[in-house]
């Protein structure tokens, strides 16, 4: 097996006793042993973050906060690397104030990419026989305070450093078995997914499946493998499921104008199979639904302009042959579609307010707006569609 340069992040869970540390330390010695060079980001044992903030009872700033919060932290760089040194293994630990601290931020938390790009590439440099194992979750503003990276802040030093360090891959070690078809304790047969790409991850993340934190996925590039592996394994350089691709910024308007056409009924988001009924009534009319969106007592399908009436005189058999909880169908044409898809837009706070300000006060009137964790879309009249791509362009 050739050298590769990997980036090991251990999670809480999977540092959470002193027999899981041993464990960790075993894997990373073993990696050393065959050659490789390995960094280690750690985060807080078990759930000592949460511990810690639990315990502060009283008005505290935000400087102090992020000194008591870092405890964690900075105890797991001390086990592992008396760990590793146990096993022979030269390491150094890394803290916010040592030298060579590689993650750096402006005072408001917000990293300096060029000083961690500069600091990470020379932390690279030092590599050649010695394993540094970096606390997670910290930074260090050029004052030398010390700023967090946020919920999941670990993940995120991870793959910002994998990044940086010109790592040939980054592996997340964590208490689930990669990605799995759906959660084993709800469901009966779920397995491993042996691979998936950043924005599948990151849909499925932000709906609640607790394997990497979307913020640090935006450091991902296509060149940069990152795995998720079970801390039981004891193996970093393989297993576990493998993240693919990275996230790119888009602005894309629908060549064509759409139709809205709206089905209203009473209660009808209280009729199980509503949609999937509505739905195959366009797809036995092989009509392709661009966007959907629902409110209390209607659904409104985008489709294409020139499929309009089709689709009104599919979705009018279904209100007819109903149960009376549909009571009409109404169409409006020549909408066009801005759709804003990219990495940051998770993290950038008042993005629909970014889109749909600038558009107002252009005068132009949004007709509807669908998000999703990875896309917003805007909907405005086809004749304002070029002046508002120029506006959404502008502004991202």
């Amino acid at each position: 097996m050739p050298v590769v340069r990997v980036v090991a992040k251990f999670g809480g869970t999977s540092l959470g006793s002193g027999d899981r540390v041993e464990r960790a330390a075993d894997s990373i010695a073993a990696a050393v042993e065959a050659g490789h060079e390995i960094a280690v980001v750690a985060s807080a044992m078990g759930s000592t973050t949460d511990d810690l903030l639990d315990e502060i009872t009283f008005d505290v700033g935000d400087d102090d906060r992020a000194q008591i919060i870092s405890m964690g932290e900075r105890t797991s760089v001390r086990m592992l690397k008396a760990a590793l040194a146990a096993r022979g293994v030269n390491a150094v630990f890394l803290e916010p104030g040592a030298d060579g601290w590689p993650v750096v931020t402006d005072e408001v938390g917000e990293v300096d990419v060029e000083a961690t790009r500069e600091s990470a590439a020379a932390l690279a440099a030092r590599m050649d026989g010695v394993v540094p194992v970096v606390t997670g979750f910290l930074a260090e503003t050029h004052d030398g305070d010390v700023t967090t990276l946020g919920r999941g802040g670990s993940d995120t030093t991870a793959v910002m450093l994998g990044r940086y360090m010109d790592a040939d891959e980054v592996v997340i070690v964590t208490d689930v078995e990669g990605v799995m078809t759906g959660d084993p304790h709800v469901v009966e047969g779920a397995r491993n997914v042996a691979s998936i790409t950043v924005d599948e991850l990151r849909n499925l993340s932000f709906r609640g499946a607790e394997v990497i934190a979307p913020s640090a996925l935006v450091y991902k590039h296509d060149d940069l493998d990152v795995r998720v592996v079970h801390y039981q394994h004891g193996d970093l350089l393989g297993g576990g499921t493998r993240i693919e691709g990275s996230f790119q910024n888009l602005i894309d308007m629908r060549e064509g104008p759409l139709a809205c056409v709206t089905v209203a009924g009473r209660a009808i988001r209280n009729r199980p199979g509503i949609l999937a009924d509505l739905s195959a009534a366009l797809r036995d009319d092989d009509i392709n639904i661009d966007a959907v969106a629902s409110g209390m007592d209607s659904v409104t399908f985008y489709v294409g302009a020139a499929v309009a009436e089709r689709a009104e005189a599919a979705l009018h058999d279904e209100v007819v042959v109903g149960d009376g909880s549909l009571s009409s169908v109404s169409v409006e044409n020549d909408y066009a579609v801005i759709r804003v898809m990219g990495g940051e837009l998770p993290n950038r706070s008042g993005v629909v307010s970014d889109i749909v300000g600038p558009v107002a006060e252009a005068g132009i009137n949004v007709h509807d707006i669908i998000t999703s964790a990875t896309s917003v879309a805007i909907f405005v009249s086809w004749p304002d569609r070029e002046e508002v791509l120029e506006i959404v362009q502008g502004e991202f």
